[in-house]
């Protein structure tokens, strides 16, 4: 009997999984680059047991884990910001955080700081860094979809698109950042190309989203009415046996 309360128990926490998931893709519908994560379910360890003569399994129910994050192309939107850069086909931004680590973003929204340096909104700058000479503007910037930089007939630099062997494997880190890791790979040169004055929009589905989470809703209140029909089950047990 107690099977069915462990097997209902993981069955909710691996819906309460797939809430979360859905949860975080619907809160980040508008953040731009953004891509919405997958989640994959799959069976717990069973044990083989003899039941009158014949070998079953016995098992406690299935899992959920977050196993990364879609790879479709979100849909562009022209802005006629020279700074504004979206990514078409494979491929992340490389930028450096303040203490100097390494992190990729499909969020192309970048600026120019104090000193020049082209940099995204939370101050992190491309990697190879590309500073803008004194007196030029940002208008005055053509960037090519190679991702050439150059302004005044000059070159500045160019922005390296990069990707990892195992994209599902990136760590998310908060503000459309994500990190390497060593069963990601390390970064290497893809084969997207650069979009001038537009963004990537977030690629989740509204639709598909609000269905599953109906959908995990539904499976969750199930689980919990086993839980409550399993106790008074045990209940009912416990007073025969007194």
């Amino acid at each position: 009997m107690l099977e069915g309360l462990y097997s209902a128990a993981a069955g909710m926490a691996a819906q309460q999984t797939q809430l979360d998931a859905v949860s975080n893709d619907l809160a980040n519908l508008s953040t731009e680059g953004y891509k919405s994560e997958r989640v994959a379910f799959g069976d717990l360890l069973y044990n083989k047991v003899d039941v009158a003569g014949t070998e079953t399994g016995a098992g406690a129910g299935a899992a959920a884990r977050i196993v990364g994050h879609s790879s479709t192309q979100g849909a562009l939107k022209e802005t006629g910001d020279p700074l504004d850069l979206a990514i078409e086909g494979e491929g992340y931004f490389k930028v450096t955080r303040p203490d100097g680590s390494l992190a990729l973003t499909r969020n192309g929204a970048f600026g120019v700081d104090a000193s020049g340096q082209i940099v995204t909104a939370e101050g992190d700058r491309l990697s190879p860094p590309i500073k803008l000479p004194a007196g030029v503007a940002a208008g005055q910037v053509s960037i090519g979809s190679d991702g050439t930089v150059t302004a005044e007939g000059k070159k500045l630099g160019r922005i390296e698109l990069v990707t990892v062997t195992s994209p599902d494997h990136l760590i998310a880190e908060g503000s459309s950042l994500l990190v390497p890791s060593k069963e990601s790979g390390e970064p290497h040169p893809a084969t997207g190309h650069v979009h001038q004055g537009a963004l990537e929009d977030s690629n989740v589905d509204i639709g598909k989203d609000m269905a599953t989470m109906m959908t995990a809703e539904r499976a969750f209140q199930m689980q919990s009415t086993a839980i409550q029909t399993e106790s008074q089950m045990m209940a009912i047990a416990n007073q025969l046996r007194s």
